[in-house]
């Protein structure tokens, strides 16, 4: 037996979907309770406004990022999101058209989204993303090394990007859509952790089922317990389908429920997405916003 799966067998974290769902449903009941203004803005300070599409070009990223200048004019009571999530090879672009202090520029990177390369590759990517100013990479856990049980490999190949990816923030992308049970998702999340992630994240949207509230569930136990037994504190994304506010309450209530308030900073919270930014702008205004 290896040191990983030492490491997970040794996990209390719930692996009973049938348990994880009764909790999710439990939750769920509380979330309207927080359909309050300073709830709404919180959450819009905690997205990651993504433009992620095949179509994007420098004009138009830039344009994305001008948006993120003029809404702190625009709107200044509502403060600004947390970062603007784009491919690696725009990082350059959004760093040099950013004028707003505390938006952070944030990159997918490591052949996004199937990680299906050779790791030299993903490296460079990383890397060459740091080095034009990404201040967060968002990588994917390689699923095929997962789903064969070559975890050596699969944290390998983590930390040689966690370190590559130097003072960045680094969140790993579990893909908990094709991941499916609590069990899956309990191990990917130990896994990605004792490689030192900074952040956790459901999913890249992009192939598989998004993000889901029983996968935030289990991720967000699995932090608990890891931050219990190291005092290191791991940050927990949604991302993948994250689009209503109401959606947006149930990630706050399960967070709130599981790791408490001390989790509810920019800092450990994240959602990933664009179309929630105009929904949560319209929540706080009261009347449908199209801003981004």
């Amino acid at each position: 037996m290896d040191r990983y799966q030492e490491t997970i067998n040794a996990s209390r974290v719930t692996e009973d979907d049938a348990f994880v769902a009764r909790e999710v449903e439990r939750i769920k009941e509380t979330a309207s309770d927080y359909g309050r203004p300073e709830v709404y803005k919180f959450l819009f300070n905690s997205i990651d406004l993504t433009t992620l599409s095949s179509e994007d070009c420098e004009r138009s990223v830039a344009r994305f990022t001008s948006r993120v200048n003029d809404f702190d004019s625009d709107y200044p009571q509502y403060g600004h999101v947390a970062a603007i999530c784009v491919y690696s090879n725009f990082a350059e672009v959004v760093k040099n058209h950013l004028d707003v202090e505390g938006v952070d520029v944030c990159v997918v990177a490591g052949c996004f989204p199937s990680s299906q390369t050779f790791t030299a590759v993903k490296v460079a990517d990383v890397a060459l993303a740091v080095e034009a100013g990404a201040q967060e990479v968002d990588i994917v856990l390689p699923l095929g090394m997962f789903l064969d049980g070559d975890y050596e490999t699969l944290c390998d190949e983590i930390i040689e990007l966690r370190h590559t990816a130097r003072r960045a923030k680094l969140k790993v992308i579990l893909e908990t859509g094709a991941l499916k049970t609590a069990a899956n998702i309990k191990k990917a999340s130990i896994l990605a952790m004792h490689c030192e992630a900074d952040f956790i994240k459901t999913s890249t949207g992009k192939i598989y089922p998004g993000a889901s509230h029983e996968a935030a569930y289990v991720m967000c136990q699995c932090i608990k317990e890891y931050y219990e037994k190291t005092g290191r504190k791991v940050g927990f994304k949604a991302a993948g389908g994250v689009r209503s506010t109401e959606d947006a309450l149930v990630y706050y209530a399960i967070v709130r429920d599981v790791l408490g308030d001390e989790w509810l900073t920019t800092d450990l919270f994240r959602l990933g997405a664009s179309s929630l930014a105009n929904n949560m702008l319209g929540s706080l205004e009261g009347r449908e916003v199209k801003y981004f």
